[in-house]
């Protein structure tokens, strides 16, 4: 465990360490917008075809519906568009046809990352990091994965 993040499960409070760290949170690569981010709807679909693999409509709004109530012209209106968008790729080949997420689930979420962090933290990512840190109690666990990540991230930097 790296000696000058000691406070992640220490006392819980936070330190000028992690402040002064920022620049070294900044190395991860940057992930340019090459896809238009997807809206919430969108998003769920998304997970939908992420968690149970390619789908037709149907099976995307059999899923959808045991989460709520959606209509089948939606999710197929909603799929159109997001073919339109490049976000999930249809197989015409088969009837029905299937839709499959073009992106993987990681990738779509350090876009989605990206962007929060140009838009509504400037650009700092320790900003986001200690607004989430913040407003949201950690576990243990959750604590220690971090940890990890940061003891990771100052191995690369090195």
């Amino acid at each position: 465990m790296s000696h000058h993040r000691h406070w992640l499960l220490g006392s819980g409070t936070m330190t000028k360490v992690f402040v002064d760290n920022d620049e070294e949170l900044r190395h991860t690569r940057t992930v340019k917008p090459n896809q238009p981010n997807p809206t919430v709807a969108e998003l769920e679909i998304l997970r939908v075809l992420w968690e149970h693999g390619p789908h037709s409509v149907r099976e995307v709004q059999r899923v959808l519906n045991e989460i709520k109530p959606t209509g089948y012209t939606t999710v197929l209106k909603l799929l159109q568009i997001m073919t339109g968008k490049g976000l999930v790729s249809r197989d015409e080949k088969r009837r029905p046809q299937i839709y499959s997420a073009r992106y993987a689930r990681e990738h779509t979420q350090g876009q989605l990352l990206h962007d929060l962090v140009q838009r509504a933290f400037g650009g700092s990512v320790k900003a986001l990091v200690l607004q989430a840190l913040a407003n949201h109690k950690s576990t243990r666990r959750e604590l220690e994965e971090m940890e990890k990540l940061l003891d990771k991230i100052e191995r690369q930097t090195k």
